[in-house]
Parts: structure tokens; C-alpha cells; sequence
């Protein structure tokens, strides 16, 4: 069965616009692909801790010469790298904190990126050890991107190359400023043809059609 793992890390819940159109992502999809086995991870329920001491030295050790207490410094790791292992695709939807992703999507990548786990280095630099499969990303921004008070966009170019890392290389993004201040009617609508494009190309358990992806950039 195909699986759909879809990844939320806004510290709001109720009042969140990019949880709401993760949300809105996840339905179509799982809609138009009624098999589709749903998997939610809420990055915030509870926050996933930084990586400590006894984690950096676990993943930084050979596996067949770690001890108990490696492995147990890296279970949590090993089940969010094994939920993104068995998924078809991605949905991640995040708000932009500080010009940056949020620490909790932080986190998150730092479990899973993983040297001679989820990526192996090499003489021609990292290559990723997972299988390509689409990720649709979905941001909310409070500033703006355009204009003369257009601020930096530090999250998006870090969390596709994160992805590329690791063999994740078909991500889209669905990009959305000034947020607080956004008619939800007309970003609903924008959202509802771009998630549609891509539901036309999108095929579960199949290779991922990168050259036909649409993408909303910048939006």
C-alpha cells in the first residue's frame, strides 16, 4: 500500500495557515488516491528534541562497533528515518520563523540526515541513500518577498537542498507571504490550481515526474 507521510511544524495549531493548507493538501490528495495510506507527524506534539552528545557520537560511529546506549541514542532517529523510508510521498507544511524554518522542522532534519544512514559521503560530495519521491512543500511567511521591504528567504533553498541530501530531489513549494494580512480566498484559490496541477502528475509508488512538477515560486 502506498503511504502519504505528512509532516506539520507550526507551534500554532488552531489559528495556523500553513496547517491549513497542508490539511487542504493532504485531502485532495488522499481524495483523489483513495488507497493512499495517510501517516501524520506533528513536529510540536511533543517538540522533538535536538540532537545531544550521546546522538552525535552514536551516528558518528561505525554501526557494527556501537554499543546499547548508541542505539538507544538513535531510536528516535531510526523510527522517523523508517516512516520517511516506507512513504510514496511528502507533505510538509511549516511557517517561516526568523528568515528560517522553524526549529521543530530543524530538529526533525537533523534526526534524519544522517551520515552512512540517509546519505553517504563521497569524493564528488554527499549522495543520498533514499529512494526520489515527490514533497510538496507548503510555507507561511508574515513578510513579503517582493517590493522594497522584501525580506530573505533562508527556508526554502536550505530545505530543498536538506531533501536533495538525502535522495529527495522532486520537492515543490507552495509559498505564501504577508500571511497575516492575506485574503484566504484568494490564497485558497491559488492553492486550489496549484495542488490540482500537481495532483495530475502526482502517482503514488511510482518515479516521480520531476520535469512536470508546477511550482508556485514565487508566489
Amino acid at each position: 500500500m502506498s503511504t502519504l507521510l505528512h509532516i506539520s511544524a507550526s507551534s500554532r495549531t488552531a489559528n495556523s495557515r500553513s496547517r491549513r493548507l497542508g490539511q487542504r493538501a493532504s485531502e485532495r490528495i488522499c481524495a483523489a488516491h483513495p488507497a493512499l495510506k495517510l501517516c501524520r507527524r506533528d513536529l510540536t506534539q511533543p517538540f522533538l528534541p535536538h540532537p545531544d552528545e550521546a546522538f552525535v557520537e552514536a551516528s558518528l560511529r561505525p554501526a557494527l562497533n556501537r554499543t546499547a546506549d548508541d542505539r538507544a541514542a538513535l531510536a528516535l532517529s531510526e523510527s522517523l528515518i523508517a516512516e520517511l523510508e516506507v512513504s510514496d510521498l511528502l507533505v510538509i507544511d511549516f511557517p517561516m520563523y526568523n528568515f528560517a524554518v522553524p526549529s521543530s522542522l530543524k530538529a526533525w532534519l537533523d534526526l534524519v540526515l544522517r551520515p552512512n544512514r540517509t546519505f553517504r559521503v563521497t569524493a564528488k560530495g554527499k549522495i543520498g541513500a533514499l529512494a526520489d519521491r515527490p514533497a510538496i512543500c507548503i510555507m507561511a511567511a508574515g513578510g513579503r518577498f517582493d517590493g522594497p521591504q522584501a525580506q530573505p528567504d533562508f527556508a526554502t533553498p536550505y530545505l530543498r537542498h536538506a531533501l536533495q541530501t538525502i535522495g529527495i530531489g522532486s520537492s515543490q513549494f507552495f509559498i505564501f507571504d504577508r500571511a497575516g494580512r492575506a485574503q484566504h480566498q484568494e490564497t485558497d484559490r491559488d492553492f486550489d490550481r496549484w495542488i490540482g496541477g500537481l495532483l495530475r502528475t502526482i502517482r503514488p509508488g511510482h518515479a516521480p515526474l520531476r520535469q512536470s512538477l508546477p511550482s508556485s515560486e514565487p508566489h
